[in-house]
């Protein structure tokens, strides 16, 4: 489902990834960690087709994002560290206006179900200015999630979310994955990361340095491994 050969990227000097290797299977749920700076989000920009390597190539389901971007992206569901909402609509209007613009079936329906898994059934009438960063990162996952994507990215989903939300996410992430979604989770939390995904990555500097099941891994020595990586 997602296919990576060399691929590199190269801001003028800085090379924020090199020459990444990377084969992910349609349903696989995927932890990608590693230190600020790393290039997870330089990462998940190119798999999203919002960002193009410096070289090498990419495929997403088969298909070359520098050819058919429009159809990719309509299989991809992103949560970045920006949360690609709008400010003067309501959480409500900003779900509805991604149902028309991915053509959800049930439009209605689908909203309300979100609405209430992400905890935002009473605010959805409040435009997403008035909402808290918690609150915000509460109705983009539901956004990233609202067209039932075959790939779901996720930079830091996490952020900002108080521990009630933090377990309404992961178990809507454990639904979504139950469903055969292919998931790839950035996150900085050792636990969760190890809890959610079948198969655990690690960047540093621009490299993959660490690829995994998650069946061979034990906490006590990943946490040592990966203590040295990020001191």
């Amino acid at each position: 489902m997602i296919e990576a050969f060399q691929l590199t990227k190269s801001f003028g000097p800085r090379v924020a990834l090199s020459e990444i290797d990377l084969s992910i299977e349609d349903g696989d749920f995927v932890t990608l960690m590693g230190p600020n700076g790393a290039g997870k989000t330089t990462l998940l920009r190119i798999l999203a087709t919002l960002s193009r390597p410096s070289s090498g190539r990419v495929r997403i389901a088969g298909m070359d994002p520098a050819r058919e971007g429009e159809r990719i992206r309509r299989c991809i569901g992103f949560l970045s560290h920006g949360t690609m909402l709008y400010d003067e609509l309501t959480a409500e209007q900003n779900l509805r206006f991604y149902a028309r613009l991915y053509d959800v079936p049930g439009a209605s329906s689908r909203v309300d179900d979100l609405l209430q898994r992400v905890g935002l059934s009473e605010r959805r009438r409040d435009k997403v200015s008035t909402l808290s960063r918690g609150l915000k990162q509460r109705l983009a996952v539901a956004r990233a999630v609202l067209h039932g994507p075959r790939i779901l990215l996720l930079d830091e989903p996490y952020t900002g979310l108080d521990p009630q939300a933090v377990d309404a996410l992961t178990d809507l992430l454990v639904d979504v994955a139950g469903r055969g979604c292919l998931i790839l989770l950035a996150t900085h939390r050792i636990n969760r990361g190890l809890a959610l995904g079948r198969r655990v990555l690690v960047l540093d500097q621009g490299r993959l340095i660490y690829d995994r099941p998650r069946e061979t891994i034990t906490l006590r020595a990943f946490t040592e491994f990966y203590r040295g990586v990020t001191s």
